[in-house]
């Protein structure tokens, strides 16, 4: 995957909290033990904490002494997120975004933006206070993503992903789906509390992996408003493997079998790793989000 060397990014729509230190509000599910329990649960990808019983506290968070504007200062072309991590991010969040109000305009709808907030450890929501072991997450009672960049590590280490660039991009866009979701009503059916292989919340999970990959179809045709061209110039076979491979490696089967040895479909919440992937290339192969009805 790559990005236009002279395109500008448009840092408005990441909000930069790393190195925040989050006062009060102490999360019920945090690290170690516990967070391993929220993955086992196959709480991942969620649509926002207060779904995970997390604490309600509304802290703002307090700065540290390192400075909180890494991405303002770093991340202004796409040659730096041809170079960097988050600047990368800050690329696809433009792309994402560019795409989702280009496709709404088209449906005479109006695509309301939603910023990403990049933080590390633990981070204030208006869903309540939450921890990097939640994993990447939707809040929409903010209308917020909230990413640990140290998440993709372990997508690697932890979830014998293959990574790379792509892998990201798909976990961002994953996310974005649940606002697209937000925005047509479809995403409060996932609040019924009930889990299973047939669930509303695994289909509203594989609805955005469909979602995610109608995005990836047009990401190097989407033009960036303020150039004319398309943010990202090159997407290729390799990168949408990279995409597919991520979707297997968080499917509720593929967690279970590898951190608790068996298999239980009555809990799961995302579905299984045949399923996302299949979602995921039925919204690429056909780049239609109207082909993403999982609930049909």
């Amino acid at each position: 995957m790559q990005f236009d060397d002279d395109a500008n990014l448009d840092t408005s729509e990441v909000q930069d909290v790393r190195g925040s230190r989050v006062p009060g509000g102490r999360a019920t599910i945090g690290g170690g033990i516990a967070g391993l329990i929220a993955l086992l649960l196959g709480l991942f990808f969620g649509v926002g904490p207060d779904q995970l019983g997390l604490s309600s506290g509304d802290s703002a968070p307090s700065p540290a002494s390192s400075s909180l504007a890494q991405v303002q200062q770093s991340c202004r072309t796409g040659r730096d997120a041809n170079t960097r991590e988050d600047c990368r991010m800050v690329a696809v969040v433009n792309s994402v975004q560019d795409f989702w109000t280009q496709e709404f305009r088209q449906r005479r709808g109006v695509y309301t933006n939603a910023p990403t907030v990049f933080f590390t450890g633990r981070v204030a929501t208006a869903c309540g206070t939450a921890t990097s072991a939640v994993g990447p997450f939707y809040c929409p009672r903010d209308r917020k993503v909230y990413l640990d960049l140290g998440f993709f590590d372990e997508l690697r280490s932890k979830f014998g992903a293959s990574g790379g660039p792509f892998a990201q991009a798909y976990v961002v866009a994953h996310e974005y789906g649940h606002h697209v979701q937000d925005l047509m009503g479809t995403l409060s059916r996932s609040q019924d509390n009930m889990t299973g292989a047939n669930s509303n919340a695994v289909r509203v999970e594989l609805q955005a992996d469909c979602y995610a990959g109608v995005w990836a179809r047009h990401a190097t045709t989407t033009k960036d408003p303020s150039t004319g061209r398309p943010l990202i110039t090159s997407l290729t076979d390799a990168d949408i493997r990279d995409g597919l491979d991520a979707a297997a490696a968080v499917g509720d089967d593929r967690i279970q079998e590898r951190f608790q040895g068996r298999v239980t479909p009555e809990t799961w919440t995302h579905g299984s790793a045949r399923q996302r992937q299949d979602w995921f290339y039925q919204g690429y192969r056909t780049g239609d989000m109207a082909q993403c009805d999982t609930f049909r």
